[in-house]
């Protein structure tokens, strides 16, 4: 059976509104972030990963954020590779966050 890799935004607001703890990561540039972020999410631009990781949680469950869901996804691939096995790509991103409010 395959791992999940995948969330929807409506799944991740319904396991927030549970008050599951998860560690959300915003990897949009600083100018996307400044139109706004999920509460909580900590800002950690995409080409800042590889030198960050240790502000990263290997444990945590980890839902990754951007504007589309496409730079989240290489993002969760990348964390994959070294050993992150707890991250999930944010379907449709901030595009589809900000449609379900």
């Amino acid at each position: 059976m395959s791992k999940q890799t995948q969330i929807t935004t409506d799944e991740l607001r319904e396991r927030m509104n549970t008050g599951e703890k998860l560690q959300l990561i915003d990897v949009r540039e600083h100018e996307e972030v400044v139109q706004g972020m999920i509460d909580g999410a900590r800002h950690i631009p995409m080409g800042e990963i590889p030198g960050r990781l240790d502000e990263i949680d290997p444990d945590a469950p980890t839902v990754l954020i951007c504007r589309s869901g496409y730079r989240s996804e290489r993002v969760r691939e990348y964390l994959s590779q070294h050993g992150y096995d707890n991250c999930l790509n944010m379907e449709g991103g901030m595009i589809d966050w900000v449609e379900g409010e």
